[in-house]
């Protein structure tokens, strides 16, 4: 495994996928479950929507972190998370980065564009949970 700094168009790209994916992710674990129990009357409603968002995304990126350091698109653009030793990162970094990617993401897009002046292009969630995203062989 290389351990060099990724390129933006690479890191764009898998952006870009990864929306789609979780596009889909959300389409099958949330809207079609919410549906077909609002059909019932057991539809969650306000904060457990929500609710249901976080831990379905925490899930999906939670389990790909921890089992291989990639996800799909990652795979796809052969991208990787370690952690700063250039292992694989813990559940408590996993659980870190994503809680931190939310306001990263939601603030304008803050921490993604952190990594335009970061030494090590990493993104600023990344910095927080101490994890890199390197290019895999």
């Amino acid at each position: 495994m290389q351990q060099n700094t990724v390129s933006w168009g690479r890191r764009l790209a898998c952006l870009l996928y990864e929306g789609l994916v979780v596009f889909a992710v959300l389409l099958i674990g949330f809207f079609l479950p919410q549906t077909v129990l609002s059909g019932f009357g057991l539809g969650a409603t306000g904060k457990g929507l929500w609710a249901h968002i976080l831990a379905l995304l925490l899930v999906y990126f939670g389990w790909f972190w921890l089992h291989g350091g990639q996800t799909l698109p990652m795979k796809t653009w052969k991208l990787q998370l370690i952690n700063g030793e250039g292992g694989k990162i813990r559940p408590a970094q996993a659980l870190l980065r994503y809680l931190a990617a939310w306001p990263s993401i939601l603030l304008l897009g803050i921490g993604i564009f952190w990594a335009f002046f970061d030494k090590d292009k990493q993104y600023l969630h990344d910095r927080i949970a101490g994890t890199r995203i390197v290019a895999s062989s």
